[in-house]
């Protein structure tokens, strides 16, 4: 895999969370309500995929599961809105919140 193949967001988030995921941006997430409810969350467009992916991820004894999902997924012409700079905003949030957040900064109380 070249340098360019691993300038992607999942790539990145994937290095930095110990996770193996193939798309950290897919917009379902099952969580339990206690996890849920103890993590401090700042986000409120497209940066909270990766902030809740990054957070739990620094649980110790957590499992993440992937489940594939299916959805038809809309052209340009059809209204998708998703462009090169989501991209950019992508990279921003993962450096953010797996590498300048701890945990004390991501849990209203750190008892995992």
């Amino acid at each position: 895999m070249g340098f360019i193949d691993k300038l992607n967001p999942p790539f990145l988030s994937n290095a930095l969370s110990n996770l193996n995921l193939t798309d950290v941006e897919s917009c379902y997430k099952l969580i339990r309500t206690d996890i849920l409810k103890n993590t401090i969350l700042e986000s409120n467009r497209f940066g909270i995929e990766v902030e809740i992916t990054a957070k739990i991820a620094k649980i110790p004894n957590i499992n993440i599961y992937e489940v594939p999902i299916s959805y038809y997924g809309r052209t340009y012409d059809e209204g998708k809105k998703i462009g090169w700079k989501d991209a950019v905003s992508a990279f921003y949030y993962i450096l953010k919140f797996n590498l300048l957040q701890g945990k004390r900064g991501s849990f209203k109380t750190w008892h995992y």
